[in-house]
């Protein structure tokens, strides 16, 4: 399996791999690692249809169901698009749209889920003439660049998310909506410590409202000055999609945002998020059930 970096610090283009081939011991043990290894891969020319999208995502894990079992028991698609139907696209100020312009703030996917998301698996399907590039780094890298005592204090600390908060940044009346309301709060460690590697990332989201003990202010001062060292410029990869193009990220080390496109045309990514197992981490974010002590 070919691979060709696209940033220094994370992400590489996997060559010669068509990802409807892929089966538990065909291929996916190899994409996997690099998965853990580099964060962010990319595959172009592929022709995933949605059940080939399904199939490729549930080699990860299970497929993330927003409706809580509302739209059935099979795992369904939950698509980035601005199409609303056959014939309609949202409008600028339609609160559909206002929620995609949600997605240009960096973020990481799912964080304000009871289960949060291991990884994201999008594809290009309709792209517009202009803009929709989306953008990535790596907080990995970023918390390994950071001094050692804020490190250590990070190491401690832990985050409270919530859907609604991310939103409300876009408009009051869209955070009200009761997609971004019907989840409590979840509070995550900052970091989190890939089981696989060993390796940290920091674990934020513009869906942070609060530093556990910390006054609010100083708490989302805290996150501010985070995410700005997590998004530097010399941090990112912009990705300028092309037809066929198929993204999976961890969704545990990276930050992301969409960016703007002419909103009377249409852009419609496939997508779906795959859940964290306890395999992936999910007691040690949780800041138990850790196969080792936490180091200072």
């Amino acid at each position: 399996m070919r691979t060709a970096s696209l940033h220094p610090s994370f992400g590489v283009e996997v060559h010669d791999v068509d990802l409807t081939t892929l089966t538990p011991d065909y291929l996916y043990p190899e994409v996997r690692a690099a998965f853990e290894s580099h964060s962010l891969l990319l595959f172009r020319r592929q022709r995933l249809d949605d059940d080939g999208h399904l199939a490729f995502g549930a080699l990860f894990g299970p497929i993330e169901d927003r409706s809580m079992g509302a739209r059935g028991p099979q795992p369904r698609m939950d698509n980035v698009s601005n199409r609303i139907s056959a014939d309609a696209i949202s409008a600028p100020d339609d609160f559909h749209t206002l929620n995609l312009i949600g997605n240009q703030l960096w973020h990481t996917d799912s964080t304000f889920l009871p289960v949060p998301a291991l990884a994201n698996i999008l594809a290009a399907r309709v792209l517009s003439s202009s803009g929709g590039e989306t953008e990535f780094v790596s907080t990995r890298a970023a918390f390994a660049s950071l001094p050692p005592p804020m490190q250590a204090n990070l190491r401690q600390a832990k985050f409270r998310h919530r859907a609604s908060h991310s939103r409300s940044k876009i408009s009051a009346e869209l955070a009200k909506l009761e997609k971004f309301t019907k989840w409590p709060d979840q509070v995550w460690n900052a970091v989190w410590r890939n089981p696989i590697t060993g390796e940290e990332a920091l674990y934020i989201a513009s869906h942070v409202c609060a530093v556990e003990g910390m006054p609010p202010e100083a708490g989302l001062a805290l996150v501010d000055e985070l995410v700005a060292h997590c998004t530097r410029p010399e941090m990112i990869y912009t990705h300028v999609w092309q037809p066929g193009d198929v993204l999976i990220w961890d969704e545990r080390a990276t930050l992301h945002r969409g960016r703007p496109w002419p909103y009377n045309e249409e852009r419609t990514l496939a997508s779906i998020c795959v859940s964290v197992r306890d395999v992936d981490g999910l007691g040690d974010v949780r800041g138990v059930g850790s196969t080792e002590p936490r180091q200072d």
